[in-house]
């Protein structure tokens, strides 16, 4: 798990994720897309469920982008960049 404050790489399995990296805390997801915007997710917004999925996504290092454009959207807690 990423320590606070620092983004971990993600590992962009398939090669075509719009995902750089990510922050990964007990209840919240950073994101930083590509273009170097980064998205904060927590259990408010978009839930503790899809919050979980995208934390095991993460990890995995692949499916994250699409879970966020499929399920997620613009279901976020914040832009932060």
């Amino acid at each position: 798990m990423a320590q606070h404050g620092v983004m971990e790489k993600y590992k962009d399995a398939t090669g075509g994720s719009t995902i750089a990296a990510y922050e990964i805390g007990r209840d919240y997801i950073k994101v930083q897309f590509k273009d170097e915007s980064v998205y904060l997710y927590n259990y408010v917004s978009p839930g503790r469920d899809a919050l979980e999925r995208m934390k095991e996504l993460a990890r995995r290092g692949e499916g994250l982008s699409t879970f966020i454009n499929a399920r997620v959207r613009r279901n976020y807690a914040g832009r932060l960049k």
